[in-house]
């Protein structure tokens, strides 16, 4: 018993997460650039992101977030959770065999610094992951492929069963005509409002013409009269 406590306290106690870890610990440790996945869910892990548990062999579970360790620690099993990549992998949801995905292994071997190994490495990862990206919508596509056709004889089915939906569909269809008219209505007062003002624009207009005429005439007028009276 007294053992049992022992080991689980010292796993316990080698509990961490990158918080509580300083910059330079983490760049002396050597990992400080190097992503991982997530034990559990297989999301990535990014540095200073994340909780790391070591177990008494001395190996090491990193996990995302804190749901991860904790289902971790209930002991549930990963495939039997929808949200995590092996349930979505194991269910055929995902592409799992292929040549593009073993690019993305961990590798240990140290390689010696090449300027134009390193650069012809960049472009073969671009060029992967277009290829991977490309792959993983055509299986997508392919995935989906007849659930439309599915989808139409579900519907059916429900209609046959349920045919009071047709009814509400029948209703639904009435109150939209209703609504269309009404806009149709409203769009026409509108139009017809906006020819009376344009009419009643243009009326007054009009009269403002003709009252500058008559004005003009009566100036002509009242000169002409004092050019007579003058000449008399």
């Amino acid at each position: 018993m007294q053992a049992g406590r022992r080991a689980r306290a010292h796993q316990y106690t080698r509990h961490h997460q990158w918080e509580h870890f300083s910059r330079d610990e983490i760049k002396v440790c050597g990992d400080s650039m190097r992503v991982y996945t997530c034990h559990f869910c297989s999301s990535p892990v990014y540095p200073l992101h994340g909780i790391m548990f070591v177990r008494n062999d001395a190996k090491e579970f990193r996990f995302c977030r804190s749901k991860c360790h904790r289902a971790f620690k209930q002991r549930r099993n990963p495939r039997k959770l929808r949200w995590t990549k092996a349930f979505r992998k194991a269910a055929g949801k995902e592409l799992v065999v292929d040549s593009t995905l073993t690019f993305a292994s961990r590798r240990n071997v140290p390689v010696r610094y090449n300027r134009d190994l390193v650069a012809t490495t960049l472009k073969a990862m671009a060029r992967v992951e277009e290829i991977r990206q490309k792959r993983e919508r055509a299986f997508y596509k392919n995935r989906m492929r007849g659930n439309k056709d599915k989808q139409l004889a579900n519907d059916k089915k429900l209609v046959e069963a349920n045919p009071e939906l047709l009814r509400m569909r029948e209703v639904e269809l009435r109150r939209k005509a209703e609504r269309a008219e009404a806009k149709a209505a409203e769009a026409s007062d509108m139009e017809m409002d906006s020819e009376m003002e344009s009419e009643s624009e243009a009326e007054s207009e009009a009269e403002s013409e003709s009252e500058a005429e008559a004005v003009k005439q009566k100036v002509v007028l009242k000169n002409k009269k004092k050019a007579k009276r003058a000449v008399a």
